[in-house]
């Protein structure tokens, strides 16, 4: 059968899975893995184009025809999740694309890659209707596959990979090394081949700082991988066989980034060429380097962008330090800045590589507030070591901060990340299927404690937190005053719409 063109990059979507009856709020991102990888793989010669079928909300059965009609060599499920660590949900969107392209169109090889296969590669391998397993960020990879697939020779030598022989005996290859040169190899995402950027949209709170507002929404990487050990998080997963290819010692983490020019450029295209004002950087740890985001922020002041812009970003309470530079980030269109707190217990905190103190954290909150940059208050509930009384005392922390918006998840064993290990080794109890990995999802199992029960934490997550917090009088005051009635009045009916519905609650 005549091939159309290489490679179809594909975003599975789990748009409804993910965020229940929050979906209409919710974002709909641009696919930035995919359009990475497409980037690295065009400036290579191969042909690339991606199905967005997350933003476009298509059926799976689409997904299938789609790839009958475009018969490209290898179709690929990028099961990366648009927050850091949320590849697992995916991976039942993920299942679906794979097998509906097996019964439309059974000649097309199919491979998949994410955090999630990267952490679970054998697994994943087994389990899904797929013949080919990526082990790790995928560039080299996917290139390698797509040489001996053409050729027709060997997969032996293909780095990174998982698969099959005709018997159904499986191999995995040796490792592929992560992209070094990532201005030289990888220089930003390939918009000219995701979806017009008008199709995509902000959270409903990132459009409060632009008049309410959502459409013109872009997302970029300005680097990848973190340095801390949060034991919660699976960000690590995609480079960790890439690290050991490198040579990287056990335990280090690595941590590459975009020059600012380049991040710049990409800024500029999208304001002039799609008008795009709202921009999320995707970094895990954005504000980390002080030399790194400066380079950013001179590089927008340059090209004049910093009155377009309306930008969040990812930060750490002990990271946003630096008065200066934050004043020079607010000029240069950062909006908002999201913070790990996770937790008010610095017994429960520290244990996820968070030492600061609750008053470190008003501290910052307010020196953050006070050069109009709004704050997301991140929040966890159930980590290892939580009871009532500290998941009471968290709340406590969040309505005296009084953050612009909170967002609280219940702690999942996420594969890939330390606490998954944990959990696994001791026999703790873990969801029975993927799609309990999705945060607001129906199918949500977190983890229990010693003294709290999955319901328990769940319970007080839906029923308490989240009520109490976007309920609460002061906050909506401090709403009304900074945004208006109509700020206030999506607020009200956020909180009527929810809280998700849950299987373990009997929802």
């Amino acid at each position: 059968m005549a091939v159309n063109l290489d490679i179809l990059l594909i975003v599975p979507n789990s748009r409804a899975p993910a965020y229940g009856p929050l979906a209409p709020l919710a974002a709909v991102e641009p696919p930035v893995w995919a359009g990475l990888l497409a980037t690295f793989l065009l400036k290579k010669g191969y042909g690339v184009e991606i199905l967005d079928a997350h933003a476009l909300d298509l059926p799976a059965g689409r997904i299938g025809e789609e790839v009958a009609r475009l018969k490209p060599r290898l179709a690929v499920a990028v099961a990366y999740g648009h927050q850091p660590s949320a590849s697992t949900q995916t991976m039942p969107a993920a299942r679906e694309a794979l097998r509906a392209i097996r019964q439309a169109a059974p000649w097309t090889p199919t491979a998949i890659l994410g955090g999630h296969p990267s952490a679970l590669p054998e697994r994943t391998l087994r389990e899904e209707p797929v013949d080919f397993v990526v082990e790790g960020e995928g560039p080299y990879t996917l290139a390698a596959l797509l040489d001996a697939l053409k050729a027709g020779s060997s997969l032996e030598k293909v780095p990174g990979l998982w698969w099959k022989d005709a018997e159904g005996t499986a191999f995995r290859n040796a490792p592929a090394p992560l992209v070094k040169d990532l201005d030289g190899e990888m220089p930003g995402v390939a918009w000219e081949k995701l979806l017009p950027v008008k199709t995509f949209k902000a959270h409903n709170w990132h459009s409060l700082t632009n008049g309410g507002m959502r459409e013109g929404y872009a997302a970029l990487s300005t680097e990848l991988g973190c340095p801390f050990h949060c034991n919660f998080c699976q960000i690590q997963a995609p480079f960790k066989s890439g690290e050991r290819a490198l040579g990287y010692a056990p335990g280090v983490n690595s941590y590459r980034r975009w020059s600012p020019h380049i991040v710049g450029e990409q800024l500029e295209r999208l304001v002039a060429q799609d008008g795009v004002c709202n921009v999320k950087m995707v970094d895990e740890m954005h504000l980390l380097s002080r030399s790194h985001v400066e380079g950013i922020c001179d590089e927008i002041l340059r090209r004049g962008l910093g009155d377009h812009l309306n930008i969040w970003a990812y930060s750490r309470v002990d990271t946003a330090k630096w008065p200066d530079l934050l004043e020079k980030m607010r000029r240069a269109g950062y909006r908002w800045l999201a913070l790990g707190i996770e937790a008010s217990d610095s017994s429960v905190r520290d244990g996820q590589d968070k030492h600061f103190s609750d008053f470190d954290i008003v501290k910052t909150v307010r020196a953050i507030q006070a050069i109009d940059i709004c704050v997301v208050g991140n929040f966890i509930v159930g980590l290892p070591g939580e009871t009532a009384d500290s998941m009471q005392r968290t709340l406590d922390l969040a309505l005296e901060l009084r953050c612009e918006w909170m967002n609280v998840y219940p702690a999942l064993a996420l594969p890939g990340s330390a606490l998954y290990q944990e959990a696994v080794a001791k026999g703790w109890r873990l969801p029975s299927s993927w799609a309990g990995y999705a945060f607001l999802g129906y199918e949500c199992v977190p983890l229990p404690t010693e003294s709290l029960t999955s319901e328990n934490i769940l319970r007080f997550r839906d029923q308490v937190f989240f009520l109490r917090y976007f309920g609460d009088p002061e906050y909506l005051a401090m709403m009304q005053e900074k945004f208006g009635q109509a700020a206030v009045t999506d607020i009200l009916e956020m909180v009527a719409a929810g809280p998700p519905k849950r299987k373990i609650l009997g929802g």
